[in-house]
């Protein structure tokens, strides 16, 4: 079940992500997949600031939408 949670977790911070960044979105099957990936980068990134977003899906899902906003900038950035 955990894991479901996660996929879904992942996919709301990708189309989010894919929102915020206008014009830098892959598609919404991309944006779902970096919104995954993203909750493993963003939590890498929040722990090696020190920075907490809270628990539970509020915070899962900060932590996942600020990773999808990397990965959508450095594959913008890779696209070009």
């Amino acid at each position: 079940m955990d894991f479901l949670y996660f996929i879904l977790i992942g996919a709301v911070a990708g189309w989010l992500a894919g929102q915020l960044m206008k014009g830098r979105g892959f598609g919404v099957l991309w944006n779902i997949i970096f919104g995954i990936l993203g909750g493993f980068l963003g939590g890498w990134l929040f722990g090696l600031l020190g920075i907490s977003a809270g628990g539970g899906l509020i915070g899962s899902l900060i932590t996942s939408v600020v990773g999808a906003m990397v990965l959508v900038f450095g594959a913008g950035l890779l696209k070009k």
